[in-house]
């Protein structure tokens, strides 16, 4: 986990950009989880273009299995938060 913090970090910001490093060190699965557990869209096409400028493809298909995981927990917190009827 403390390799991943400062990818989470820069990721976290939204337009920073990927460096190299972290786009070749990059667990995808992990990202899309992230992104998908808080709540945001599928960011791939993103992380695909920042991580094409160093000639680096993103695994979409990674990204998009941990995406669903992280988006299918979110929507069963929303849904437990809401309480009964």
């Amino acid at each position: 986990m403390r390799k991943l913090l400062p990818l989470l970090i820069l990721l976290a910001a939204g337009c920073a950009s990927m460096s190299e490093s972290e786009c070749r060190g990059a667990n995808w699965a992990s990202l899309g989880e992230r992104d998908g557990i808080t709540g945001n869209r599928p960011r791939i096409d993103q992380y695909a273009y920042q991580c094409g400028q160093s000639r680096v493809a993103a695994s979409e298909r990674d990204y998009m299995e941990g995406w669903w995981v992280g988006n299918a927990e979110f929507v069963r917190r929303a849904d437990s938060s809401e309480g009964p009827d």
